[in-house]
């Protein structure tokens, strides 16, 4: 069987990771609430015309909130495959996975108000 070229390679890679992209969106309500979120968010950068560097600032924000829940979710999944019953170092595991999230959430809202409460008082 022939090698398959760097190209071919690289398009494989990226549609696994647009089925996980897609995976994510359909069986995480997390993520559903999150991109309603991001698109409130996207629909108020152009209602209150923030400037570029506060675009760059609210997309970087949203893809690390994105990027991190779907982080913790493979997490959660993988520590449910590896012991599906209650286990007290697998729920230390998921609690610092979901801790991480909490925490890119409570900047990336930091961030908004930065960004909006100036433009709305």
């Amino acid at each position: 069987m022939p090698k398959e070229s760097f190209l071919v390679n690289r398009l494989r890679s990226v549609g696994f990771a647009l089925r996980g992209a897609l995976l994510l969106l359909k069986t995480e309500a997390s993520i559903k609430i999150q991109v309603f979120i991001t698109l409130v968010m996207t629909a108020a950068g152009f209602y209150y015309e923030i400037s570029n560097v506060e675009w760059i600032l609210q997309i970087f924000a949203i893809a690390l909130v994105l990027g991190i829940e779907g982080m913790n979710t493979a997490i959660e999944k993988i520590s449910d495959y590896v012991q599906p019953k209650f286990d007290t170092k697998i729920g230390f595991i998921k609690d610092i996975s979901a801790g991480a999230v909490m925490l890119v959430s409570i900047a990336a809202t930091i961030i908004g108000l930065i960004i909006y409460l100036p433009k709305i008082f």
